[in-house]
């Protein structure tokens, strides 16, 4: 099973043998609102942890979506071009937006696991 971990900025990623599903968090998708258009990242990209991987607009705001851990973009959601609301629907899985070929596992320490983002949560 993958493990998985988040961002302060509402970002996951589950690993599993060396690569990274990315999305938002349950929390983002609510906060944002009804979302209406994913810019979704060119599969080859390559990204630094913490850069800009994605982009989402909602009925309330436009938001960049961070990467949580350095990597290759190998795979991406097509399905949110036409329907970007699954992001809503299920944002901590079919919601998912991208899959990179993790560059450096070690950067995992840098990110939160379930248990501490939820206190995370209780602070914002």
């Amino acid at each position: 099973m993958a493990t998985m971990y988040f961002t302060k900025e509402h970002e996951w990623v589950k690993v599993k043998e060396g690569i990274g599903a990315i999305g938002i968090s349950e929390h983002a998708a609510h906060e944002l609102g009804d979302i209406t258009f994913v810019e979704l990242p060119k599969i080859g990209k390559t990204v630094k942890q913490f850069d800009v991987l994605a982009a989402i607009e909602s009925v309330k705001a436009a938001s960049d979506i961070y990467a949580p851990l350095s990597g290759k973009v190998i795979k991406i959601n097509e399905a949110l071009d036409d329907a970007p609301e699954i992001v809503n629907e299920s944002a901590e899985d079919a919601g998912w937006l991208a899959w990179i070929e993790i560059a450096d596992e070690t950067e995992l320490k840098n990110l939160m696991t379930h248990d501490q983002y939820n206190e995370y949560l209780k602070t914002l």
